[in-house]
């Protein structure tokens, strides 16, 4: 599946002429196969920062309507991102780190996130946001490529836009209640209608409580339970025709387990889940954003307030992972101490985030005029608190540790590290279209981004590492760091037909670099790890691009590709002296990928889909010159979906649903040392269920069908972090 760079303009000028010369489909599906192939056409995105029909819009997006998400059952973001080519999901040890791997562009834990995320016009400002269930929701739409022109902060591998369902005029509502082999049970709904005269409201929520599903065999129950809550709240005020007040609010409350590894010599070995300290991994989310929009004769003023916090703790087992008197640690200190003087170790970790954002924008009414423009400006203050340190494990549990190092008795603190960060980010953006004639149209867009970032070392100076000929780190030392750059789009767009629309363009994202805790660059020294420092420096990423999507009749194709320079991407390490979780650079690497995607019905309410998405990365510069021309970590090298649906009558009252999705992610790199490859996984979904006319549903599930075996992340040192094997049930939906 290599693609060499020499090949990559070949391979995009055949993909591009097959879609010129046979114009039969869109890149644009609704991320399944459509039920009705009109009503795709009608489906009509805004990640370009307009209202456009997917067919019309220059960009690679997969966009689900609210029926692709209820047919898909889409209840996760690791459920739409599986039906997306080139774009991947890791999900780890805590509920906060769950990395969106897109393009090539990857996440790790402590960096800000590879795509911007944007809930009904807001933008999520913490990465650990991301992963929280899915409910009551209108559209997800996912654009691939760096869109920093456009959405800047984050934007670097992409935007994944979220709108959930908005108030009504009238009364309605909808509940999903149902069951899995967890055995875990669920229920999630809303509810929506007028307040008063121009005056509307919606509330939706979820829950999920289940026992979980992968055997901790040490302790005899699941390492994984979840009690999951989630509560929204919209109020709209439509003061007058012109003057638009939205006002939201959401909670999250997390409540599982974490840092159940297993640590392993190869990726593709699995272990059993041995623990001895269930530990706990608990999530807390506040959000709270007011929306304003003034719509004028020429122009629309918007402005988007938004306040988040987030508190997460996670304790668990520390290196190996394994119960006391089988520890690497407990024999260790056995053989050199003597019999009697072994000890394990486990750890706590606390993140502690507080961000208040504010976006200004003036812009031309979407009223479909032939020229479009946008201009404004974006800021953001954080403070962020992070804390992770080990404790000595004497078997009585592990005990959270938060802003000061533990003095229990019972779990007395081994090692520690503390940080306070204030960070202040700003940027303004101006962007702009023309249709030069009714075929052509170019769309440009700039942005500026700065972040200023200050780190003030909290942790005890008793606790900061020694390492000899290496200056100390100072308790109460301040360190400052401004990253910045530009951000240019272009894209050209050429539509000869209504059913054929080819596009390309240069794209830059920008990504802010950072800090790793205090302390662990002297610590990198001393284990002989290249690359990591106490800062991490801003990634930038440069992108070609070319695509082609037409569509006739009921078949859809589609086709893009793409070359990426990437500077000073990340990879990950973990120290296990501290347990820090920290991040390297790598100064530069080529990616090279291509999307193909095809779709029909082949028969009244049957439809089938398919669709490839291949990366290929190559390192060429790092510290380390054995790494060079290496593949870049975090990346699989290709994915593959297959899909078919049926979604229609089954009788006159009944309707029926039949679906099957089968997704193949092909040889995944973890590291820039290549030293472990993770082989193809194959993952199996069903769907099957009835509708009848009153409005209630009975759906059965499956994911994992087959019961993949597999571990969904491999750190160096040999962490692996098991993926959920299958789970099954059935759900009960009401309509009104």
């Amino acid at each position: 599946m290599q693609i060499p760079g020499s090949k990559l303009v070949s391979t995009l000028a055949l993909a591009t002429a097959a879609l010129a010369a046979a114009p039969l489909a869109a890149q644009d599906t609704d991320g399944a196969p459509a039920a009705d192939t009109a009503e795709d056409q009608g489906i009509i995105v805004t990640g370009l920062r307009r209202e456009e029909s997917l067919q019309d819009t220059p960009a690679a997006v997969t966009a689900f309507n609210a029926q692709a998400i209820e047919n898909a059952g889409i209840e996760r973001p690791a459920d739409f991102i599986a039906l997306t080519p080139n774009v991947n999901l890791v999900e780890t040890q805590n509920a906060g780190n769950a990395f969106v791997i897109i393009r090539g562009i990857t996440q790790n834990r402590n960096s800000e996130p590879s795509v911007a995320v944007i809930v009904d016009g807001v933008q999520q400002v913490n990465p650990a946001q991301f992963n929280q269930d899915l409910f009551d929701i209108e559209q997800i739409e996912v654009l691939k490529g760096p869109q920093g022109g456009l959405y800047g902060r984050n934007a670097i591998g992409g935007a994944i836009i979220i709108t959930t369902k908005k108030p009504t005029d009238e009364f309605s509502g909808n509940i999903t209640a149902g069951i899995d082999n967890g055995f875990g049970y669920f229920l999630r709904g809303g509810i929506s209608g007028p307040l008063a005269d121009n005056v509307f409201f919606r509330v939706a929520g979820s829950y999920y409580d289940t026992d979980g599903f992968i055997p901790n065999t040490f302790l005899g129950e699941d390492a994984d339970p979840v009690e999951d809550f989630s509560l929204r709240g919209n109020l709209l005020v439509e003061a007058t025709d012109r003057l638009t007040i939205d006002l939201r609010g959401s909670v999250n409350q997390l409540r599982t387990q974490g840092l159940y590894y297993n640590i392993v010599a190869d990726v593709n070995d699995i272990a059993p889940v041995r623990v001895n300290n269930r530990g706990q991994n608990d999530r807390d989310i506040y959000n709270v954003s007011l929306k304003v929009e003034y719509e004028g004769d020429n122009a629309v003023l918007t402005s988007i307030s938004s306040y988040d916090t987030l508190e997460e703790v996670l304790t668990g087992d520390a290196f190996d992972f394994l119960p006391i008197e089988d520890s690497f640690f407990f024999n260790l200190f056995e053989t050199i101490f003597g019999p009697g003087n072994g000890f394990d170790l486990n750890q706590s970790q606390f993140l502690d985030v507080k961000a208040f954002s504010q976006e200004v924008r003036l812009a031309s009414p979407n009223d479909g005029r032939a020229f479009n423009w946008m201009v404004g400006g974006y800021l953001i203050d954080t403070e962020r608190f992070i804390s992770t340190g080990n404790m000595i494990d004497t078997g009585n549990g592990v005990f959270p540790v938060f802003r000061t190092p533990s003095t229990n008795p019972l779990n007395p603190q081994f090692s520690y590290l503390a940080d306070g960060q204030d960070n202040f980010a700003w940027a303004l953006f101006a962007n702009a279209g023309y249709e030069l004639s009714p075929e052509f149209r170019v769309d440009a867009s700039l942005r500026y981004d700065r972040d200023k970032r200050r780190q003030t070392t909290l942790t005890p100076q008793g606790f900061l590492p020694v390492v000899p000929g290496v200056p100390q780190a100072q308790s109460g030392e301040v360190r400052t760091a401004v990253f910045d750059d530009w951000q240019p789009k272009i894209t050209l767009t050429y539509e000869p037909t209504p059913d054929l629309t080819i596009y390309g363009g240069y794209s830059r994202g920008f990504r802010s670099g950072g800090f790793n805790q205090t302390g662990v660059g002297a610590e990198s020294v001393n284990a002989n790890i290249v690359g990591v420092g106490d800062i991490f420096q801003a990634e930038t990423a440069d992108t070609f691009e070319i695509g082609a999507k037409a569509q006739l009749g009921p078949v859809r194709l589609a086709g893009a590709a793409y070359t990426t320079l990437s500077k000073n991407s990340y990879f990950f390490v973990f120290l296990a002296q501290s347990s820090t979780q920290n991040l390297g650079n790598i100064p530069e690497t080529r990616i090279n990928g291509f999307e193909l995607e095809a779709s029909a019905e082949v028969l009244p309410n049957l439809d089938i889909n398919a669709a490839i998405g291949v990366t290929d990365s190559e390192i060429k510069e790092f510290p380390d010159a054995s790494v060079i021309g290496n593949e870049a970590p975090q990346i699989s090298r290709y994915t593959l979906n297959l899909g078919a649906q049926y979604a229609g009558p089954i009788s006159d009252t009944i309707d029926g649903l039949l679906r099957i999705d089968y997704r193949r992610t092909g040889k995944t790199w973890w590291e820039p040392f290549n030293t472990t490859v993770r082989n193809p996984v194959d993952i199996v979904d069903a769907r099957a269920g009835v509708k009848l006319d009153s409005g209630v549903s009975v759906t059965a599930f499956a994911q994992n069908l087959f019961n993949e075996v597999y571990n969904a992340e491999f750190s160096p040192g040999g962490f692996v972090f098991r993926a959920r094997p299958r789970r099954y049930g059935v759900e009960i939906g009401y309509k009104f």
